[in-house]
């Protein structure tokens, strides 16, 4: 209350910009939003929420691994989040497991073995950081590697933009007009690992899911056309960074979980209040003051 009796909105939105960190915080969040807000649009129209879960939980072994051995982290994710989906590959087709109960396992299996390789292996890695991000404390090393993994998951999506929607939404099809829907699958899966490892530093390994899911799954509620679905998420997953950033800053609480909860509220607007899918159709609201 002290705080919202002095607090302008001119001073709300230029306070933190006055210091170099939250600036750093906004550009490099907004960036990993719109990343992963891009590929979230394929994976929900893929159905691959679950998949999302396994590869941001898997990278934690190799983040651990990575910084035992001096290299860049980004290279270890990468690396354990590949291998993570290519074991659940191998797993379903030499056992009679189903899909989502061998991803389930792979995945916290990969999640357990970082756990017990941060409490074993000496050095000076900040389990609370990989667990839930640290965008206030990113350094210029971080804003480069997230730079070139960034551009590149652009540079890949935008390039197979046609043929990945088309896998997405009718495999089948996509395979009978000639696609190589085995290359495209990877492909994806590649992007989906690339996007994990630049949204660990904002959000962390629990929440990054979310940053993968939930800017598509609240486009999907507000258009039928993929290319609006893919700019409605992008826009939405940067407005909620930001929101997120500046509720944390002001209100001093942790910065993942409050663009994370600021993506939520957004996607429960979008649930309520679209105008052909939401509860409450907002069209039909209107219609009746006709």
């Amino acid at each position: 209350m002290e705080l919202c009796s002095f607090l302008t909105v001119d001073k709300f939105i230029t306070g933190p910009l006055t210091h170099d960190f939250m600036r750093k915080a906004l550009f490099m969040s907004s960036l990993v939003a719109a990343v992963c807000g891009f590929l979230s649009s394929y994976l929900t129209l893929k159905g691959w929420a679950l998949m999302g879960d396994a590869v941001s939980h898997s990278v934690m072994p190799g983040v651990v691994v990575a910084y035992a051995l001096g290299l860049p982290f980004s290279l270890g994710a990468f690396i354990f989040g590949v291998g993570s989906v290519a074991l659940i590959g191998f797993i379903k087709q030499k056992s009679r497991v189903k899909e989502d109960t061998v991803i389930g396992l792979v995945f916290t299996g990969f999640f357990a073995l970082g756990i017990v390789l941060v409490s074993k292996i000496k050095s000076n890695i900040d389990l609370h950081s990989i667990l839930f991000g640290s965008p206030l404390g990113i350094s210029l090393s971080d804003v480069k590697q997230t730079l070139f993994i960034s551009l590149l998951v652009v540079i890949l999506l935008s390039i197979f933009r046609k043929d990945l929607m088309l896998y997405c939404f009718d495999p089948r099809h996509a395979k009978t007009v000639g696609i190589n829907v085995f290359f495209l699958h990877y492909l994806l899966l590649t992007c989906l690992s690339l996007a994990a490892v630049v949204g660990l530093q904002s959000v962390g390994i629990i929440l990054v899911v979310a940053m993968l899911i939930t800017p598509g799954a609240t486009a999907y509620l507000l258009t039928d056309q993929f290319d609006n679905m893919t700019i409605i998420s992008v826009l939405s997953a940067i407005i909620s960074s930001v929101i997120g950033i500046y509720v944390s800053f002001w209100f001093d609480l942790e910065t993942g979980g409050s663009i994370v909860l600021a993506q939520t509220f957004i996607f429960l607007f979008a649930f309520l209040f679209a105008p052909r899918y939401g509860i409450f159709k907002f069209k039909k609201l209107f219609a009746g003051y006709k």
